[in-house]
């Protein structure tokens, strides 16, 4: 009943602000909004072409980085504005569509979603203009940032992968971070400086995108050509190798996996191995634990979540493909930003990518919004069976209730994150894919092998444990693999 009235009241204060719009900025505010909007699109084109020309270039200058990474927000805000007053003519639709549905559930994201994105003439108004001021300010200060670009080292040309990697836009958001990495790796150790390899430590929160910057950034050509070999280290072979002391010859990079504490004397320990391997030697740290930055040489790098603009730019984009979503699927991208509200708010990039494939396989309005409702549904079910939003669960290796991703359960399905090593087991169950999940009427019974591979580098594959509520999933004896990205 509270959630209803709140549900009314916030639709009655939203039209009360559209009136207030309607009274303060009459019919011309239509014409001079759609004046914005071809403005804000001709800036949007100026600001992707330099961002798209920096991305292809080697940049050191750390002021031209710092610029860097505020055109490109400035960017994603502007796509963010544009869309979301592209939207307001499909109100009425939305409210015979939301009607069909008939979830209080759905219904409250909805009201949220008109909120959070201006579903009052007053509020888009606003937000439009703001983005527009916004980015005019970054571009114009933006000459000699593009003078001095000019100045800089070409990439080797994009192979046809790395551009389908740029189109879909995988790193958003990590155009100056790739160039700060980049910069580590290639900078030349000066003559009087020590021998021992530098440090740099890559720190953030779960599922934000360290090892997918990283390999990256190690596909470049001038990396792989400065680098003999590349060593990936996790948890376990930290210890393993620095007592083997088998050294690797030539010039070594070595990426190593933090994910648990590690002590001083440990680190020490590891770090004399890797300070006995060749002059230019460097090691690059990948955690979620501040204490890395300790350990560091030079300044880290600290990735942060993706911002809503950047994360439903990048949602779409991983939905539709090259398509523009707002001139061939207007309807589907109105209801993608809800589904990016949801994921960005609670989940990750990962789980991005996931719903995206699902996505792709119906191009149907109704569909897409039954499964922004089974989302919801399944984070309020494990909010009231565990008392704890389902990713905090598997991020600790525990069971969630996924009955709701199923069309039609027979009876409730726990699924289990990544948490068997057991080869045998693996070949033994039957496998689905995540997408299998919603589009198939009659899942598996059973124990079943849920598997995803990563379409990015590093490429990693994710197999994860489905099963009925009266099995149990293989927990005894196994060791947990770590939450990606």
């Amino acid at each position: 009943m509270d959630l209803a009235i709140s549900v009314v009241t916030n639709e009655l204060v939203n039209r009360f602000i559209s009136f207030l719009a309607n009274k303060y900025y009459p019919c011309n505010g239509s014409s001079s909004d759609e004046k914005r909007l071809e403005r804000l699109q001709l800036l949007l084109l100026r600001a992707r072409t330099v961002v798209e020309e920096a991305d292809g270039r080697y940049i050191t200058n750390s002021g031209m980085l710092a610029q860097l990474k505020v055109l490109a927000e400035a960017m994603y805000r502007g796509y963010w504005a544009l869309g979301a007053s592209r939207y307001s003519s499909l109100e009425e639709e939305e409210d015979d569509d939301d009607g069909q549905e008939g979830s209080i559930s759905v219904s409250s994201r909805i009201k949220r979603w008109r909120i959070i994105h201006g579903g009052g003439g007053a509020t888009k108004h606003m937000e439009l203009q703001g983005a527009l001021e916004s980015l005019e300010t970054v571009v114009a200060s933006m000459k000699e940032f593009v003078m001095i670009l000019g100045g800089c080292d070409h990439m080797l040309p994009r192979r046809p992968y790395d551009t389908y990697l740029y189109i879909d836009n995988f790193l958003f958001g990590r155009h100056a971070e790739k160039q700060m990495l980049l910069n580590f790796l290639l900078q030349d150790c000066p003559a009087h400086a020590s021998s021992a390899p530098a440090v740099l430590p890559i720190i953030s929160g779960l599922a934000v995108g360290k090892r997918t910057l990283v390999a990256h950034v190690c596909k470049d050509e001038r990396v792989q050509s400065r680098f003999s070999s590349i060593l990936r280290l996790n948890d376990s072979d930290f210890y393993r190798i620095a007592d083997s002391g088998i050294l690797v010859s030539g010039r070594t990079l070595v990426v190593v996996e933090i994910v648990s504490y590690v002590d001083d004397k440990d680190w020490a320990t590891f770090y004399s191995y890797v300070a006995r391997m060749d002059r230019g030697s460097k090691v690059i740290i990948i955690s979620r634990l501040k204490r890395a930055e300790e350990f560091g040489t030079v300044k880290p790098i600290f990735l942060n979540a993706l911002t809503y603009p950047e994360f439903s730019y990048l949602f779409k984009a991983l939905a539709f493909g090259s398509a523009n979503p707002i001139d061939h699927h207007p309807r589907l991208a109105q209801i993608a930003d809800r589904i990016a509200i949801e994921l960005q708010s609670r989940w990750s990039i990962l789980a991005a990518i996931l719903f995206a494939d699902v996505l792709r396989t119906d191009l149907n309005a109704h569909f897409w919004l039954s499964v922004l409702n089974r989302c919801t549904r399944l984070v309020e079910r494990n909010f009231y069976m565990y008392g704890e939003h389902p990713k905090l669960r598997l991020e600790r290796g525990l069971e969630i209730d996924v009955r709701d991703f199923v069309p039609c359960p027979a009876s409730p399905l726990k699924l289990v994150w990544n948490c068997s090593d057991s080869d045998v087991v693996k070949r033994e169950l039957p496998k689905v894919t995540f997408t299998d999940l919603f589009v198939d009427p009659m899942p598996r019974v059973g124990m079943t092998l849920v598997a995803f591979e990563s379409r990015i580098p590093p490429y990693t594959s994710f197999d994860h444990i489905l099963s009925s509520s009266d099995q149990n999933p293989p927990l005894p004896g196994t060791k947990r693999q770590r939450v990606p990205f």
